[in-house]
């Protein structure tokens, strides 16, 4: 299968995302002039250690959980689009010649991706879009070439196929992301334009920084921190096992002594790997500002962890709705929506993929 990162689709497909700790689905629909609805979401918890480091470490337990979650979403659609981890990509802006007819543009892209990729062609997939003129004058145009290994995308296949799915579209989780966060652009001042503007997706053990500015992404960083902390926290303070621990994380039920002694101090180092990712940016870029952070991921969900980060960092922090000027299907309760809304980015950018023209 090729990366389907680039090219157009528009059936009907709905979105998933295979995080570290659940399957994500989300299917919209179109509501008419431009406009789309929710049309139903599902979270399914995976069994621990099945998704390690972005890779599918058990097949079986995964496609299992896919299968529930899809059960979950109550869609006849079996159509999907699925992403790669960011980190099992790499991309690559190449200059080509302007006016070249496809097949000669796919001859240039892999000579030139042999330069970047550091393992054999046939052992990749790959990928590219044309961007637009390059800057150095009307007779080149720049290109992005994306490429993974095939395994990567083979497995992530496997999975949708021994759940009874099929895999249309292949995306990369950062372009998916990126894809979601025009939704929520909107609600910046002056729709972000000429502003950076922080991404910071909390997982369950990774903590991922994407800045954006103007469409493009000038950084990027991935910090060993995540929700999954807190949950040993709460294990290690209250004598639980961690299946207990996540439990009562997600249900509540913890002593009146959590917040002050557990829940607080998680949040203050949350706010301060957000703080330490912000001057890695202002030292490595030419950049000494952010001027809005955007939370996103299950952890991003934590009550007045937006608060506490725009404290810390003397920056605006909001959490994510990339729903928020969204009609809703009846059958969601809004409230619950609401409050997942941070953690289904991933699957809501891959979900878009059906209106692309």
């Amino acid at each position: 299968m090729q990366l389907d990162i680039f090219k157009p689709k528009a059936p009907l497909l709905f979105g998933m995302d295979i995080s570290s700790s659940a399957i994500k689905m989300v299917e919209l629909a179109d509501a008419g002039k431009g406009a789309q609805r929710v049309e139903r979401y599902a979270i399914e918890a995976l069994p621990k250690d099945s998704v390690l480091d972005g890779n599918i470490a058990n097949l079986e337990a995964v496609a299992e959980t896919v299968r529930r979650a899809w059960k979950k979403l109550g869609t006849r659609t079996k159509a999907v689009a699925m992403a790669l981890p960011t980190a099992a990509v790499i991309t690559k802006k190449i200059t080509c010649p302007a006016g070249l007819r496809e097949e000669e543009l796919e001859v240039q892209v892999e000579s030139e991706a042999n330069q970047y990729i550091p393992f054999a062609l046939d052992e990749v997939n790959l990928d590219f879009q044309v961007l637009g003129p390059a800057p150095s004058g009307p007779e080149e145009v720049e290109v992005l070439i994306a490429a993974s290994r095939k395994e990567k995308v083979v497995d992530r296949v496997a999975v949708a196929e021994a759940a009874g799915l099929k895999a249309l579209v292949m995306d990369v989780e950062s372009y998916a992301m990126q894809t979601a966060f025009e939704l929520i652009r909107q609600q910046l001042p002056n729709e972000g334009r000429d502003q950076n503007v922080a991404v910071v997706d909390l997982g369950a053990t990774v903590m991922n920084i994407t800045v954006l500015r103007n469409d493009q992404a000038v950084y990027t960083r991935e910090q060993q921190f995540g929700g999954h902390q807190l949950t040993q926290e709460i294990a290690r303070h209250y004598g639980l096992s961690s299946e207990e621990a996540e439990s009562a994380k997600r249900a509540g039920g913890l002593p009146d002594s959590y917040e002050a002694e557990v829940l607080r101090p998680f949040m203050e180092n949350a706010a301060l790997e957000i703080q330490r990712a912000m001057q890695f940016f202002f030292t490595s870029t030419t950049y000494n500002a952010i001027d809005h952070i955007l939370l996103t991921g299950g952890t991003s969900t934590l009550p007045s962890l937006e608060d506490m980060v725009s404290s810390r960092t003397r920056v605006n922090a909001m959490v994510a709705n990339p729903f928020a000027n969204m009609s809703i299907s009846p059958r969601i309760p809004l409230k619950k929506l609401i409050s997942d809304a941070p953690a289904l980015m991933i699957a809501c950018g891959l979900a878009m993929r059906r209106f692309d023209a």
